[in-house]
C-alpha cells in the first residue's frame, strides 16, 4: 500500500534529518546557536509527508541505487523545501500563521529569526547534497548541486514566487493581474513543479542513468508536478484549515488566477485524472518497478490534504 511506503520512508528521512539538524558542530562550523537551530528544527521536524524524498528514493531504486544514498539526497531536498515553507510564510509573502497544524516559524519565533533559519536551511541543503555520503563520485554529487540550484532559484522555486506575487498585484498598484492559462502554467511549473521534477531527476542521476530513462522520469515530475500543484489549488478551493493544516481560501481572497479558479472545479479534477494517465505513460518503460511512482502520481492528484 502506497501510505504505508510513504509513511516508511518518512521516517527513514525524518531519522536523517534529526541528525543533520542535531546539536553537535560539525567539521568547519564554530557552532550552532540554539535559537536558530531551534527555529530551523521548529520548520522542518515533526511534520510533512516528506513526499519529495520519497520521490528520489523510489527514482534512484529503479537503478539499484543504495537507499541510504537516496535518503541523503532525498532529505537535501527537504531541507530546501522546508526552508522555501518558512519564507513564504513571511508576512512579506504569504502572511500566513499555521504551517502543518503548528504555528509558523515566524510566529513560534520571530520574523528575523524565520528569515535566518531560511537562509541557514537552504546553505545546509547543499551541504548535503555536496558530501561524499550522497555520492562517491565528485562529478554526480556536482551535477545533482547544479541542478538542485536551478531547480530552486531565478528560473525555477524562487523565479515563481516572484511571478507570483507579481500575479496577485503586489508590485502593480495591488490590483491582481489577469494571467492567461499558459502563464499560469509556467508559474507553477516554476513554484511547485522544479522540486518535484527534480526529486524525479535526482535519482536517475543518482543511478547514472541517461538517455530515455532519465527523459521518462523528468517528463514524469513535471507531469505529476502540475498535478500537485492542481490538486493544492483545489484543497484551498474547496477545503478548511482544520483539515488542511494550514489557512485555506487564500487565492480568491487575494484574487489569484489558478487553473482551478480558470476552469472550476469539475474541470480540474478531470484533468488530474488527465494527468495521473499521462504521468503513468511516462513510467511505462520501467514496467512493474515503477509501481509506488504511479501510486505517487495518484496519491498526488486525489489526496484531501
Amino acid at each position: 500500500m502506497f501510505e504505508t511506503r510513504l509513511t516508511h520512508v518518512a521516517s527513514l528521512v525524518e531519522a536523517v534529518l534529526h541528525d543533520i539538524l542535531s546539536d553537535a558542530a560539525r567539521s568547519g562550523e564554530i557552532a550552532r546557536p540554539a535559537r536558530l537551530l531551534g527555529a530551523m528544527r521548529h520548520g522542518v521536524l515533526g511534520g510533512g509527508k516528506r513526499l519529495r524524498p520519497l520521490l528520489v528514493v523510489e527514482a534512484a531504486g529503479l537503478f539499484g541505487v543504495a537507499e541510504a544514498q537516496a535518503l541523503r539526497a532525498g532529505a537535501a531536498l527537504e531541507l530546501v523545501h522546508c526552508y522555501s515553507l518558512v519564507h513564504d510564510d513571511l508576512p512579506a509573502m504569504d502572511d500566513d500563521d499555521l504551517r502543518r497544524g503548528q504555528p509558523t516559524v515566524h510566529r513560534a519565533y520571530d520574523e528575523a529569526t524565520a528569515i535566518l533559519a531560511g537562509d541557514a536551511l537552504q546553505t545546509l541543503a547543499f551541504e548535503v547534497m555536496a558530501d561524499g555520503a550522497v555520492h562517491a563520485d565528485p562529478q554526480v554529487r556536482a551535477e545533482l548541486v547544479l541542478l538542485l540550484a536551478r531547480a530552486t532559484g531565478l528560473g525555477g522555486m524562487a523565479g515563481g514566487q516572484m511571478l507570483d506575487l507579481e500575479a496577485e498585484g503586489r508590485f502593480a498598484g495591488g490590483t491582481p493581474l489577469a494571467l492567461a492559462e499558459a502563464e499560469i502554467r509556467q508559474l507553477q511549473a516554476m513554484k511547485t513543479g522544479a522540486l518535484i521534477r527534480f526529486a524525479c531527476v535526482a535519482g536517475a542521476v543518482l543511478g547514472g542513468a541517461r538517455g530515455t530513462e532519465r527523459a521518462s522520469l523528468e517528463a514524469y515530475g513535471a507531469t505529476i508536478g502540475l498535478a500537485f500543484q492542481i490538486a493544492d489549488d483545489l484543497i484551498d478551493h474547496e477545503g478548511d484549515a482544520s483539515s488542511a493544516g494550514k489557512a485555506t481560501g487564500k487565492d480568491a481572497a487575494r484574487g489569484k488566477g489558478t487553473l482551478v479558479s480558470l476552469h472550476g472545479a469539475a474541470w480540474a479534477r478531470a484533468e488530474l485524472a488527465r494527468l495521473v494517465a499521462v504521468a503513468e505513460g511516462h513510467l511505462a518503460p520501467f514496467g512493474s518497478r515503477a509501481g509506488t511512482l504511479g501510486a505517487a502520481a495518484r496519491f498526488i492528484a486525489f489526496r484531501q490534504v
